[in-house]
């Protein structure tokens, strides 16, 4: 089994650096390697790869991007183990295939023009919903060291569970307060205690509790304002009910403060056996 690690996706665009930086921690902190990884998508397609007279061709230039994120990942984090690769294929297909073996997947945002809010690719939704581990959409141009929590969704679902794992976990490593958001949809008939049911895990006990009525979004992200990482799990119930695939996926990840976890449901399935 190959040994767990960071991975970050590199496209050699400038909201990379932010994604660079965050995961080179991260990694740092979880005592693990750092691996990042350029798609070179060219090679689906009948197009020259090789030197020309006016260029020095597609492959060297995807090199030129490993090798400057690879140069980047050192200076944040001397002395962390790194490598650094370029695959063949679509950005989301070797992603997902990586995330088989890491403990995350770290991704760059896009940002466009004057949109101030967060734009995340098509690449980014599609791990979200189907990677095998957490994935964390990294926002360019914010500093990663404000904010002085981590914000976690919880409606009860096993990907909530997991996210409050991860949660705390990070808050752990980094000297964070946790603070635990559950949101009631207004129409919700609430036949479960959310809260005694989070009062009952050890680790979280510690943590602040927040109980809350509204649109999940809105409240997240609301209650995210001072936080250094929101973390939520994937098509869960309640509030949370089809979070990747509706508005409130387009909310959270688009306009959050902060970078944001999501921690897929394929990611805490168990595999049927074979």
């Amino acid at each position: 089994m190959a040994e767990k690690r960071v991975v970050i996706g590199i496209d050699g665009a400038p909201d990379c650096e932010n994604a660079i930086r965050w995961g080179a921690a991260e990694a740092a902190a979880r005592g693990v390697g750092l691996h990042l990884v350029h798609a070179f998508v060219w090679a689906e397609f009948k197009v020259p790869l090789g030197a020309s007279d006016v260029a020095p061709g597609l492959w060297a230039y995807a090199d030129g991007i490993v090798a400057d994120a690879l140069e980047l990942a050192r200076k944040f984090e001397p002395g962390l183990p790194v490598t650094a690769s370029r695959a063949d294929g679509f950005p989301a297909a070797v992603l997902l295939a990586e995330s088989r073996c890491a403990e995350l997947i770290v991704l760059g945002s896009r940002v466009s023009g004057r949109l101030v809010g967060l734009l995340v690719s098509s690449t980014g939704m599609e791990l979200a919903t189907h990677a095998h581990c957490p994935v964390v959409v990294v926002r360019p141009g914010v500093d990663l060291a404000v904010g002085s929590r981590v914000v976690i969704g919880y409606d009860g679902s096993p990907a909530a569970d997991a996210a409050i794992d991860f949660g705390l976990g990070y808050a752990r490593r980094h000297g964070l307060v946790a603070r635990i958001v559950t949101v009631l949809a207004e129409d919700e008939d609430d036949d479960h205690d959310l809260t005694a049911a989070l009062r009952a895990h050890q680790d979280a006990r510690a943590a602040e509790f927040i109980e809350v009525t509204g649109h999940p979004a809105e409240l997240l992200l609301e209650w995210s304002a001072d936080a250094q990482l929101l973390v939520v799990g994937s098509r869960g119930r309640g509030g949370f009910s089809g979070l990747l695939l509706g508005s409130v996926s387009q909310t959270v990840l688009h306009q959050a403060p902060c970078p944001v976890a999501v921690i897929p449901r394929s990611a805490v399935e168990v595999p049927d056996a074979h």
